[in-house]
């Protein structure tokens, strides 16, 4: 056999056997896509935020209500948890219902908890949600007899979400480090046999490795297991002190959580989880 048709002949061969792989390979698939099932599971997205009662840090005697509003709807989260708002009070206004404007200006419902009496009004917690508000509930947080402390709450709504699956989202803001372990606890045994998925954020003023985180961690999951970032004061912030939960660990799976880089609106950065719903 001459060499040129020796040539042919391996041409012939090595066109034959890639027109059999590039078969093979389209088999069950077409080129540039993948085999993988797309993710259908519903996402959640939700914020933690001390407003410092609509004050901004750098403007002592302003409420700026609109300024909270802004960070809720550029981030348009599903639910919020609020903390230090107030409702008709002199620092704030006597006819400002803070829960309620920021609801209205970013159109969602809302549900405040009163902690205690402000200054001639309320001061206390508050919940923004997307989801219809179904049922809602609070608990004042306990104290350690004997030592000065600022009354705190928890509250807490329950919605059905798109899915057709029921849900808890609760806010709350613990006091000083006398007070947070009792505060811990009473959280852990208030939600310890709730029906539903609960995610509960809030200003700890503590972070990961103090005895209240500690005692939290072994019933809820965070969503920052390892590194949180911090969150105040907003300017230079060296805490991480506004962390988010959720129980029971399968019912959620964490995508992102982050910070948001607003610096002006309150003396703390809000802090934002991004989840996927799993079918609890």
């Amino acid at each position: 056999m001459s060499t040129l048709l020796k040539r042919n002949n391996f041409f012939y061969a090595v066109l034959i056997m890639a027109g059999i792989i590039l078969a093979c390979g389209k088999k069950g698939s077409e080129p540039g896509k993948s085999n993988d099932k797309p993710d259908t599971r519903p996402g959640l997205k939700v914020m933690t935020y001390n407003v410092h009662h609509c004050n901004p840090p750098a403007k002592a005697d302003v409420i700026d209500v609109a300024a909270i509003a802004r960070v809720i709807n550029t981030e348009d989260p599903d639910f919020v948890a609020l903390q230090e708002i107030d409702v008709n009070t002199t620092r704030s206004g006597t006819n400002l219902n803070e829960a309620q404007e920021l609801a209205r200006l970013t159109g969602r419902q809302y549900f405040f908890a009163k902690a205690l009496d402000y200054g001639g009004g309320e001061y206390g917690v508050a919940i923004l949600s997307k989801y219809l508000i179904q049922e809602s509930g609070q608990q004042l947080l306990p104290m350690k007899a004997g030592v000065p402390y600022e009354q705190r709450t928890v509250a807490w709504i329950t919605v059905q979400l798109q899915n057709g699956k029921k849900l808890i989202f609760a806010a709350t803001h613990f006091d000083s480090q006398e007070h947070r372990l009792l505060q811990a606890e009473k959280i852990c045994e208030i939600f310890k046999d709730k029906p539903y998925p609960v995610i509960l954020g809030g200003d700890f003023n503590d972070g990961p490795g103090s005895e209240a985180i500690n005692y939290l961690d072994k019933y809820f999951s965070r969503t920052c297991p390892k590194t949180c970032y911090n969150t105040a004061p907003a300017t230079f912030p060296t805490k991480a002190i506004d962390l988010i939960f959720f129980k029971p660990a399968n019912a959620l799976e964490v995508i992102k959580n982050n910070t948001v880089l607003e610096k002006n609106a309150s003396d703390h950065l809000p802090l934002v989880a991004q989840f996927k719903i799993n079918d609890y």
